[in-house]
């Protein structure tokens, strides 16, 4: 059985740049042969960067490789869906970053392509892959903090550039589908449920069409989920995760290592005393390459984050949205 699988990038994004093309060059089991981007000094540039041997203009050239067993798609959100859909056409295996598609109707016809095919296609959720979150997991289900009751969270960042892609609504931009996804997502990873009902109050950038500022409730089966996400406010990232006896929260939940070290603290039953766990320096994207790259080296479908869970994330994306126009 061959040791590597070989990947092709679509684009030289800035989190292909400075996380996953690092993160699949140092993984154990795959590297980047090719990389096309729009303009050939940048992809000459990203590859010398990263030591990649080939360089292309056109996207469409990097799924036609056959040097290129896996592709990796970094590219503006709204290009999402065209461009897993076309490198399953072409045979190749997916990895895209998130949101893997506009809405979950598309989440749907990727998961019917992936089977019709017998590739893996999968959503760049590197949270998925960090053991702090199995530790939150783990943690609620043995009763540490007895029964969950509430789940506050925040995901914000400032960037009012009017030419950053972030903020062009044609092109998939705002902050529910930037970062929004992550409190949605890292609930859903730590307890196993769906929420049942959701509420959203979305506030729009006249200049630009996207969402600057979201406040949602979502309601689960036994607690609630309160988040709020914003591209115009100084940036911050928290979640705690509040029960009948104590509580749990993370310093850096999301992008631990560049936000903050990965702790969580822990106040189990009202003593006082505050527990805390350390995690130390965990490559997140790593790990999420390194089990991509093994899922198709052994030729089994199963990933950490299948697309099934994309669209349950996506399912709450889409209803958030939808209060934008109430």
């Amino acid at each position: 059985m061959r040791d590597r699988v070989s990947w092709g990038v679509l684009g030289a994004a800035r989190i292909a740049d400075n996380f996953v093309v690092p993160a699949i060059q140092r993984s154990a089991n795959g590297r980047v042969v090719c990389v096309a981007a729009r303009d050939r000094e940048r992809a000459a540039a990203f590859a010398a960067r990263h030591g990649i041997a080939r360089i292309y203009e056109r996207y469409d050239e990097v799924i036609a490789s056959d040097q290129v067993d896996a592709v990796y798609i970094p590219l503006p959100t709204a290009s999402h869906f065209e461009w897993c859909r076309k490198a399953l056409l072409a045979g190749k295996h997916v990895l895209c970053e998130k949101p893997i598609a506009m809405t979950a109707s598309q989440v749907r016809e990727l998961i019917a392509l992936r089977d019709a095919t017998g590739l893996i296609c999968g959503e760049a959720f590197m949270v998925a892959h960090h053991p702090q979150w199995a530790f939150v997991r783990e943690r609620i289900a043995d009763g540490t903090i007895g029964e969950l009751k509430r789940v506050e969270g925040s995901f914000t960042y400032f960037n009012d550039d009017p030419r950053a892609l972030k903020n062009d609504l044609a092109l998939g931009g705002g902050g529910v589908r930037d970062i929004g996804v992550y409190p949605v997502v890292t609930t859903r990873i730590a307890t196993g449920l769906e929420p049942v009902a959701i509420h959203a109050s979305i506030t729009i950038d006249p200049r630009f069409g996207t969402d600057k500022l979201a406040v949602c409730d979502l309601t689960f089966p036994g607690f609630d989920l309160h988040f709020y996400c914003g591209t115009q406010l100084a940036r911050r990232q928290h979640m705690i995760f509040h029960g009948s006896k104590g509580w749990l929260s993370l310093d850096a939940p999301f992008n631990p290592g560049v936000y903050d070290d990965a702790r969580v603290r822990i106040r189990p039953d009202g003593t006082g005393k505050v527990e805390i766990a350390e995690f130390g320096d965990v490559d997140q994207y790593q790990s999420m390459v390194e089990d991509f790259s093994s899922a198709v080296l052994r030729r089994d479908t199963s990933i950490v984050f299948p697309l099934e869970h994309s669209l349950g994330n996506q399912l709450v994306i889409d209803e958030v949205l939808s209060h934008a126009n109430r």
